[in-house]
C-alpha cells in the first residue's frame, strides 16, 4: 500500500501527466491515503468539466471524515459521467456484465455504507444500508413494487444482497435519483441508520442525488436471477479512469467492431424469436385444424350411419306399403269385404305414406349435409397442405438463421481472442520497454563510473608528470 502511484525512472511530460492523474484518482474508503504528508482529496481528470464543490468553510480541512465524503462525491461524479458517456457511445441497452455499470454500483454501495451505525443482533453486529432503503417505501408508495420484488427474489439471503438488488431495480425504472432525494430530504428518519457526519446526512449526499438525474438517459436490462449478490466484493477499479490516448483509439475501434457484431447477433436473435413465435402459432393452427378435421370425420361417420338407417327404414316402409296394397287388392276381390277393416287399412296406409315422405325429406337433408361436409373436408385438407408447406419453409429459414447466429458467435469469439492477443502483446512490449529503460540506466551509471575513473587517472597522470619534472 506504500506505492499507490505509478513510478517512472526518467520523468517525461507524458509520464508526469499519468502519474499526476493517478494521484488525483486515488480513493480508498476505509484507509487514509497520504502523499508527502498531505491528505489527498479525489479530483476529476483533466478532460472532465465537472469540478468538485468547494469544501465547506466550517469543516476542518484535515478532518478524515470530511475528506472521505469529498472523495466519495468526486468518485461518484467520475463513475456517473463515465457511465453516461460510454453508454451513449455504445448506443444499446446495458446489461449486468457492462464494466462501467458494475463500477457505478460499487461506488454507490460505498456511498450508502459511509457512516452507517452498527446494530447489534443475536448473530453479532450488523451494518447494512438495506434498512435505510426500506424507508423509501414508506415515503413513496410507488416504490413498494421494487421492495416487494426484491423480497420475492430467490437466492437473496443477506440485507446487503437485497440492497444491491434494490439499486439495480431502481436504475432500470429510472427512479434512482427521485428515491435518493426522497430519503435524503428526511434526515430525521435517516439519523436512525447514519452517524451525524455521514455522507447521506451532509451536503455531499444531496449533490450525488442531483448527479443521478443524468442516468435517466440510459437504458439497462439487468437479469438478477442466478447472480450472487450476497457475496460480491465491491472494489473500485481505478484503471478505468487512467486510459492512455494511444490505446483508447485502438480499444474504441475494437469496441466498435464488437458492438457491430453484437448488434447483428441481437438482430438475428430477435428475428429468430419472431420466426419461432410464427412457427408456434402455425403449429397451433395446424393442431386446431387437425382436431376440427377429426371431429368432422366423426360427425360424417355418424351421418353416414344415420343415412344407412334411414335407407333401411325407407325400404321397410316400401315393403309394408306394397304388402298393404296387395292386401287391399285381395280385400277388393273378396266377395264379402269388411267395411270397417278397409277403413282402418286406408288410415294406416295414409299414415305410412306420410311417414315415408318425412323419411325421404330427412334423407335428402342428410345427403345435403354429407355433401357439405365432404366439401368442407376437401377445403380443410387443402388448407392443411398449405400450412404444412409454409411451416416447412419457416423451419428452413429458422435453420438458416441459427447457422448465421452460430457464425456470428464464432466471429465474436475470434474478435475477443484477437483483442486478448493484442492486449498481451501490448503488455509484453511494455515489459520490454521497462527492461530496456533499466538497462539504459545501468549503462548510464557505468558510463558515469568510467568517466569518474578516467578523471581520476588523468589527475594521477598529471601528478606523476609534476613529480618527474
Amino acid at each position: 500500500m506504500s506505492d499507490l502511484t505509478p513510478q517512472s525512472e526518467t520523468p517525461t511530460p507524458t509520464t508526469d501527466k499519468i502519474t499526476q492523474a493517478a494521484r488525483e484518482t486515488i480513493y480508498l474508503c476505509n484507509f487514509r491515503v497520504s502523499v508527502d504528508g498531505e491528505w489527498l482529496c479525489l479530483r476529476e481528470l483533466n478532460d472532465i468539466s465537472l469540478t468538485p464543490d468547494p469544501e465547506p468553510a466550517h469543516e476542518d480541512p484535515k478532518d478524515p471524515i470530511a475528506i472521505e465524503r469529498l472523495n466519495l462525491m468526486n468518485m461518484a461524479k467520475l463513475s456517473i459521467k463515465g457511465l453516461i458517456e460510454s453508454a451513449l457511445n455504445l448506443g444499446r441497452t446495458l446489461d449486468s456484465d457492462y464494466a462501467p455499470l458494475q463500477q457505478f454500483f460499487v461506488v454507490m454501495e460505498h456511498c450508502l455504507k459511509h457512516g452507517l451505525k452498527t446494530k447489534k443482533t443475536f448473530l453479532g453486529q450488523n451494518k447494512s444500508f438495506w434498512g435505510a432503503l426500506e424507508l423509501v417505501e414508506k415515503l413513496t408508495p410507488e416504490a413498494g413494487e421494487i421492495t416487494a420484488s426484491v423480497k420475492d427474489l430467490p437466492g437473496l439471503k443477506t440485507p446487503l444482497g437485497r440492497g444491491r438488488a434494490w439499486l439495480r431495480l431502481a436504475l432500470m425504472q429510472k427512479k434512482l435519483s427521485d428515491y435518493m432525494k426522497t430519503i435524503i430530504n428526511r434526515k430525521d428518519l435517516l439519523s436512525e441508520f447514519y452517524e451525524p457526519n455521514a455522507l447521506m446526512m451532509e451536503e455531499e449526499g444531496a449533490v450525488i442525488a442531483g448527479l443521478l438525474v443524468g442516468l435517466n438517459v440510459i437504458d439497462a436490462n439487468l437479469c438478477m436471477k442466478g447472480e450472487d449478490l450476497d457475496s460480491q466484493v465491491g472494489v473500485i477499479d481505478f484503471s478505468m479512469y487512467l486510459k492512455d490516448g494511444g490505446h483508447s483509439s485502438k480499444s474504441a475501434e475494437g469496441d466498435g467492431q464488437i458492438t457491430a457484431i453484437l448488434d447483428q447477433k441481437n438482430y438475428v436473435e430477435e428475428l429468430n424469436r419472431h420466426l419461432s413465435a410464427s412457427v408456434n402459432n402455425l403449429q397451433a393452427k395446424v393442431d386446431a385444424l387437425e382436431k376440427s378435421n377429426t371431429k368432422l370425420t366423426e360427425e360424417l361417420a355418424v351421418a353416414n350411419n344415420r343415412i344407412i338407417t334411414l335407407q333401411e327404414d325407407v325400404e321397410r316402409v316400401k315393403e309394408e306399403s306394397s304388402y298393404q296394397l296387395e292386401s287391399r287388392k285381395a280385400l277388393r276381390s273378396d266377395s264379402a269385404p269388411d267395411g270397417q277393416a278397409l277403413g282402418e287399412t286406408r288410415k294406416q296406409l295414409k299414415e305410412e305414406t306420410l311417414l315415408r315422405l318425412d323419411v325421404e325429406k330427412e334423407l335428402e337433408v342428410q345427403i345435403g349435409m354429407k355433401q357439405e361436409m365432404e366439401l368442407s373436408m376437401k377445403m380443410l385438407e387443402k388448407d392443411i397442405c398449405d400450412k404444412q408447406d409454409a411451416l416447412v419453409e419457416l423451419r428452413q429459414q429458422l435453420d438458416d438463421l441459427r447457422a448465421i447466429n452460430q457464425q456470428l458467435s464464432h466471429k465474436s469469439q475470434s474478435v475477443d481472442a484477437s483483442s486478448k492477443q493484442k492486449s498481451e502483446a501490448i503488455t509484453r512490449l511494455e515489459e520490454k520497454i521497462n527492461q530496456m529503460t533499466g538497462t539504459i540506466k545501468q549503462l548510464e551509471a557505468s558510463d558515469k563510473h568510467l568517466v569518474k575513473q578516467a578523471k581520476n587517472l588523468n589527475s594521477a597522470a598529471g601528478t606523476l608528470l609534476q613529480l618527474q619534472q
